[in-house]
């Protein structure tokens, strides 16, 4: 019994020792941040989130109580024909996810430029598996709104507050 606990017990004694920890956000330079997303941004949604459940930055119901603001603009996916078979079906398709932010001060003074945002992944298709195919979709839509959102997140706590963009 006594091999047994220590087998168990072993995995987390090593991750423990070397220093392993859960991704955090840390190190936003502001205290207060106010969030201006357009309705039903995904991208918003998930930055709204993350920042509420660091508890390192408030997010302000107004622009005047922030230190600086966060605008994020509209989010557009597209979906194109990346190549078609011999017989003119689909064989691939190229979604794309197109994203603008910046990051103002309270005074109106620009933190850090505009950036865009311009992600897309390739994705096979056949006809026979719609559903899957479907499902695989929506996943790599999900894969780049959240590598959008840790872009954006990586650029707020890389600024230096009384310097400007960096």
């Amino acid at each position: 019994m006594n091999r047994r606990l220590f087998l168990a017990a072993l995995p987390a004694a090593l991750v423990a020792g070397c220093g392993f920890q859960l991704r955090r956000l840390d190190g936003i330079p502001f205290a207060n941040l106010y969030l201006a997303a357009p309705s039903g941004s995904v991208v918003g949604q998930r930055i709204r989130n993350t920042l509420i459940s660091s508890k390192t930055t408030r997010l302000t119901a107004t622009p005047d109580q922030a230190e600086a603001t966060l605008s994020i603009g509209p989010e557009e996916r597209s979906k194109t024909i990346l190549s078609l078979s011999g017989a003119g079906r689909v064989t691939e398709y190229r979604l794309g996810l197109l994203l603008t932010y910046s990051i103002t001060s309270r005074d109106g003074g620009v933190i850090a430029e505009p950036e865009t945002i311009d992600l897309s992944r390739d994705l096979t298709y056949d006809d026979s598996q719609l559903l899957a195919k479907g499902a695989e979709e929506q996943l790599l839509y999900r894969d780049m709104e959240e590598s959008a959102t840790q872009r954006i997140l990586r650029r707020l706590r890389n600024l230096k507050p009384g310097n400007g963009a960096s």
